[in-house]
């Protein structure tokens, strides 16, 4: 796995930081579900949520105690309905978002079971690059231009 350091990805500059410049990181695993074409799993931030309506990879909070792995595999349960095989961790990025100061923890992850069902009110869509959906969540950015890399994708990730 190899993580993109300490320097974080910068949301939103311009507003300020809830919290202020001594906030805590928070830890979150980000599941990153890959079809056997490659399309890959984006679902929309429900309603009420910081962010509502910006599309990301479904995921949640790493509660106290638990292993990314583990909250992995209880929040794709909470939010989509499906029970995921093996994780596979990928890759990290540290984003301070204007709410919060986050610590993406990014698992592809090959092979789930159970149907989609979004618990929360979300939109989900299987996507390919350039992503079709908008907007996108400032997080997943990064995530868009890896796979770029990896699968040698000329031309804009994203609009």
């Amino acid at each position: 796995m190899s993580a993109q350091g300490d320097r974080p990805l910068v949301a939103h500059g311009e507003r300020p930081r809830e919290g202020g410049p001594d906030r805590a990181e928070v830890a979150v695993a980000v599941g990153v579900l890959i079809r056997p074409d490659g399309d890959f799993l984006l679902t929309s931030r429900p309603p009420g949520k910081v962010y509502a309506g910006y599309w990301e990879f479904p995921g949640g909070k790493v509660e106290s105690g638990e292993t990314v792995e583990q909250a992995l595999r209880r929040e794709l349960i909470e939010e989509i309905g499906v029970t995921i095989g093996t994780v596979h961790p990928w890759r990290t990025q540290v984003v301070d978002y204007p709410h919060a100061l986050v610590r993406l923890n990014f698992c592809k992850v090959y092979e789930w079971s159970g149907d989609l069902h979004m618990h929360e009110g979300q939109s989900f869509a299987w996507q390919r690059l350039p992503v079709a959906v908008q907007p996108v969540l400032p997080g997943t950015i990064p995530v868009l231009e890896w796979f770029a890399a990896e699968r040698g994708f000329v031309g804009a990730t994203h609009s």
